[in-house]
């Protein structure tokens, strides 16, 4: 949801998608919006098919990527609001 919402803000201040998936979905949807959700539920089943099927491990080692993600997401955002100020 973090990373959802940190896409979010990026779109808002016309940053550029960097994962070349969620840039096909943008570019090629109807909307961005639903090119961007398309993707985020797409990540949200295969959480749950991995949780299901027992692959724990790997649910941890993605949360942990999308945590860093995510962190690096709030500090572009904190920086370039800095910068902008």
């Amino acid at each position: 949801m973090l990373d959802l919402l940190t896409t979010c803000a990026f779109m808002l201040h016309g940053i550029q998608e960097a994962n070349p998936a969620v840039r096909f979905a943008l570019r090629f949807s109807p909307h961005p919006w639903g090119g961007l959700l398309a993707v985020k539920m797409l990540a949200l089943g295969l959480g749950i098919y991995c949780w299901r099927c027992g692959h724990e491990r790997l649910l941890t080692r993605i949360n942990i990527l999308f945590a860093i993600v995510v962190t690096w997401n709030l500090v572009a955002l904190i920086v370039g609001g800095l910068r902008a100020a």
